[in-house]
């Protein structure tokens, strides 16, 4: 394995019966990074998480975590690696700090820096003032704080999470981004699964998942220079009649709706598509205003898994 890596998959598949819920996947990420898993519900991000993790038998292929070969050293590895998954996987009847001092002992930490460590995430995590409070009363940012705490309670240098902000308000989501670069920064490498694009676009690399496969991979740089579409913006206040005008053209190859403005994917292939898409529009008798403007990682995600769906 490369020691630049702290994940390294290859052909990693996972199949249930007759049904393939992951499908040979290869990766690599890289130390001290945060790498993201993009993708719908049911495109395989938790089962190959619960793979890498020693939890669930691949198939078929291979991985190493840190080091460690999955799933032959799953009592080695789970010392080292944190698992956050998206339902807070904490004790409810029991108070922050029992909370902390439950997993403390799930991974033995010695007795005389397990207080300081305790009162150490407490104060990193907010949780001071709620230190003696019943997990179930505590708000959705309240208990991902305190996931979070436990999943890092025994400084792991990786860390799972499994779309861990999808029960919390937006500001919460903000605050945790924020705590997981503080982390990297630190060394920690963060896989993180989620289906929110503004998330994926603080990573510093992803893969965009499609039913079980990966059908995009890279930084999100990488990503937009390799998409093999133009973006354009349609301003009008027609949307329906220009939408109907543009979907039956030949080289569109996505129309997407934002209030009374239009996101259109056009084949990179197509030359001055600007001009043909105004001239579409004239056509049909809609004034519209139409420029180029960046993509955006939602515009990469419609791209590589409507492009996957069309495979036969």
């Amino acid at each position: 394995m490369n020691s630049d890596y702290a994940i390294e998959s290859h052909g990693l598949t996972r199949r249930f019966g007759a049904f393939t819920a992951v499908d040979h996947i290869d990766l690599r990420v890289p130390r001290a990074q945060i790498y993201g898993f993009l993708g719908p519900n049911g495109s395989g991000k938790s089962t190959t998480i619960r793979m890498l993790c020693g939890l669930l038998t691949p198939s078929e292929g291979t991985a190493q975590v840190l080091g460690h070969p999955v799933p032959g050293n799953a009592e080695a590895l789970k010392q080292q690696i944190g698992y956050m998954t998206q339902r807070f996987s904490l004790y409810e009847d029991l108070d922050v700090e029992e909370n902390l001092g439950f997993i403390a002992d799930i991974y033995c930490l010695p007795r005389k820096t397990r207080r300081a460590r305790i009162e150490a995430q407490l104060e990193r995590y907010d949780l001071i003032e709620q230190r003696r409070q019943r997990a179930d009363t505590m708000s959705g940012g309240q208990k991902q704080r305190l996931a979070l705490a436990a999943a890092t309670l025994h400084a792991p240098p990786l860390l799972f999470l499994d779309e861990p902000t999808s029960a919390v308000d937006p500001q919460s989501r903000r605050d945790f981004w924020e705590t997981l670069f503080a982390l990297v920064a630190e060394g920690t490498t963060i896989l993180v699964s989620t289906h929110y694009m503004d998330e994926a676009e603080r990573c510093h690399r992803l893969a965009i998942l499609q039913r079980g496969r990966i059908v995009a991979d890279g930084t999100p740089t990488q990503l937009y220079a390799g998409m093999d579409a133009l973006v354009l913006e349609v301003e009008t206040d027609a949307p329906g009649p220009a939408r109907a005008a543009l979907d039956s053209l030949e080289h569109i190859l996505s129309v997407t709706q934002l209030g009374v403005r239009l996101r259109v994917l056009v084949a990179k292939a197509v030359e001055d598509a600007p001009e043909r898409v105004r001239s579409a529009l004239a056509a049909a008798g809609v004034e519209a205003r139409v420029q180029p403007v960046h993509p955006s990682l939602e515009d990469v995600f419609v791209l590589a898994t409507d492009s996957d769906g069309a495979e036969p």
